[in-house]
């Protein structure tokens, strides 16, 4: 079939479906099972399917009584937390829209967003939260509730109920208010990062999120029911809402959430995921961490090494479908326990699948997980697109981000921009006609601002947002995000930014890792424990230097990194230099290291 045939069929086959209506599935066969699962104090708690569906609908007879109901809008501002889940299924059980924002937000991006998708309630995490909303309160006219889920001290104003308090009331009928959302209400609004200009609202139906999910089931077969997941991302991210809320709800997955991203390694340990999805930073800490520790015993690295090796050529062979010779095959069930033991520390033993998005992931750490045997390959796609567009899970190829899921299609503007076609393709943006109208061409395709090449197998290869490719003064163009990638694969590198837009040359400011830079310096028995004391160490400088050598050695000599600075200290996501899910904010970089990059310049 045609990606167009199959599409045809994908939507024919969801017909009128919605969230609430996946959802509703799942409360019917797994009534009695663990839905979502989470710690307080030292124990862990769980709702079953059938327990969040009722406080789902207590909180959708709240917002009744709030005359809240179908078109109307909510925001939450709430780290992950089953009061997340089961807020966002109450809006959908009488027709509205629920909306996450960053828990970052500053009170006038609080202003601007509440404000611009006109909500009419507000539930946030805690005082700290209600604070920041508070200070803008008056400037929203059309928000009439604001509801917190934490106030042990009773410091909240008088108006402004405890979430506990909203799940009171009797529950509306369930089987009622799955019937209300259609296919073509909105399911959520996705708020871009705003790092070009003002955040726009993604618009993203029921029928997008269930076409995604089915597509999804066409690539994955039915093999993912019942799983067990960590929620830990933004749910602002679209990543994360299709990871940690839609998939989960569609195929009956285990959630367990995870308010404190830093905290995710343990997590890990204690769910022991089936699936489990991070971005490229995320992967490298942990990889990072895994490595210092094997490193920290040169015995136990050598042993495993040879496992790795192997690791890696049958993760290979099995990605291009070739057959695996028998003294290979014969020794893969030597090495099986060395690489899954290595997994367990981190609780990814068990995991059937995981995936890497968002931004570009290093090759060496990405070798490094396929050689532990761990089942990664990467994804790509946008808010726009529901999510993924392209993905494989048995045919990876380093370096390209997949082909084109089911029912997808992808092609190449004359200038190299990617265009997407596919049932996942968002509504437009809210209240932005004349922002829809310049990504949304005849036929409708979507133009995605990436820019990307397509091999003959239809796997597609990124390059670099369309924005935010680097022109040299000698005209040259260059992908910064190329060049990160391949800094960042330097041992002691955590995180890269390259410079160099109307100038001579390129530079880069290269981020030392925390974890990698203290197990380095221990074994070359340098005394220095601090990262800003270790950047300025002839020693480490002198292990910067080779390695970018070595990645220049990639890259044409227009192309090459002719100075850089090792900075030590940590860039943080949530920051200005980091988004919430560890993309580079790189106006937010220029700014505030203007005097690093001018000394890179100074003689030029």
């Amino acid at each position: 079939m045609t990606p167009a045939q199959v599409r045809a069929d994908i939507l024919e086959e969801i017909g009128s479906l919605t969230v609430p209506k996946l959802f509703a599935q799942q409360v019917a066969i797994r009534s009695d099972v663990a839905a979502l699962k989470w710690k307080s104090e030292e124990s862990w708690s769980t709702l079953t399917w059938s327990q969040w569906a009722d406080r789902a609908c207590r909180f959708a007879a709240s917002l009744r009584s709030m005359d809240i109901g179908p078109g109307d809008r909510i925001v939450l501002m709430l780290r992950n937390r089953p009061e997340c889940n089961i807020a966002d299924m109450g809006a959908l059980l009488v027709g509205a829209t629920p909306i996450s924002i960053y828990n970052s937000s500053a009170p006038d991006q609080i202003e601007f967003l509440i404000g611009h998708c006109e909500a009419k309630l507000a539930v946030v995490d805690d005082i700290e939260f209600l604070g920041r909303l508070m200070q803008v309160r008056d400037d929203l006219p059309r928000l009439t509730h604001v509801a917190v889920v934490d106030d042990p001290q009773s410091a909240r104003p008088a108006s402004v109920p405890l979430f506990s308090n909203l799940l009171e009331p009797d529950p509306v009928d369930f089987s009622a208010a799955v019937e209300i959302a259609n296919p073509d209400d909105l399911a959520t609004v996705i708020y871009t990062s705003g790092t070009t200009g003002p955040p726009k609202g993604v618009m993203i139906d029921h029928r997008n999120v269930a076409f995604a999910v089915r597509s999804g089931d066409r690539l994955f077969g039915e093999g993912r029911k019942g799983w067990r997941e960590v929620s830990y991302l933004p749910m602002a991210h679209i990543a994360e809402r299709m990871t940690g809320y839609y998939l989960p709800i569609a195929n009956g997955w285990e959630v367990t959430t995870c308010p404190d991203p830093q905290q995710i390694a343990a997590y890990l340990v204690a769910v022991r995921p089936q699936f489990f999805f991070a971005v490229p930073r995320v992967w490298e800490k942990l990889a990072a961490a895994l490595q210092a520790g094997i490193a920290a015993q040169p015995e136990q690295a050598a042993q495993l090494q040879p496992a790795l090796d192997i690791g890696w050529q049958l993760s290979e062979l099995s990605a291009r479908g070739q057959p695996v010779p028998p003294p290979l095959s014969e020794a893969v069930p030597k090495v099986q326990p060395a690489l899954q033991a290595v997994l367990s520390k981190l609780g990814l033993d068990m995991c059937k699948f995981a995936g890497t998005g968002a931004a570009p992931i290093p090759f060496d750490v990405l070798k490094f997980w396929r050689s532990l045997l761990l089942p990664i390959t990467e994804v790509w796609g946008l808010s726009e697109t529901t999510g993924g567009a392209t993905w494989t899970r048995d045919r990876p190829k380093i370096g390209t981000v997949g082909p084109a899921l089911p029912g997808v299609e992808i092609k190449l503007a004359d200038d190299g921009e990617v265009l997407v076609r596919g049932g996942n393709v968002f509504r437009g943006y809210l209240n932005a006609p004349e922002k829809t109208a310049e990504v949304m061409l005849p036929d409708d395709w979507f133009a995605t601002g990436d820019i990307g090449t397509i091999d003959d197998d239809g796997y597609l290869t990124i390059i670099d947002r369309k924005k935010e490719l680097i022109i040299t003064s000698g005209g040259k163009n260059v992908s910064p995000a190329n060049l990160e990638a391949k800094l960042k694969e330097i041992p002691l590198i955590g995180q890269a930014c390259v410079v160099g837009d109307g100038r001579k040359y390129l530079s880069a400011l290269l981020v030392l890792d925390p974890d990698a830079t203290s197990a380095w310096a221990k074994q070359h028995g340098i005394e220095a424990t601090h990262l800003a004391d270790l950047a300025d160490h002839p020693d480490v400088r002198s292990a910067v230097d080779s390695g970018v050598a070595k990645a220049n050695a990639h890259f044409s000599q227009a192309e090459a990194i002719k100075r850089w600075a090792v900075l030590g200290e940590e860039w943080l996501p949530d920051s200005e230099v980091l988004t919430p899910t560890m993309k580079l904010k790189r106006r937010g970089v220029l700014r505030h290291y203007e005097h690093v990059i001018e000394a890179l310049y100074a003689d030029a």
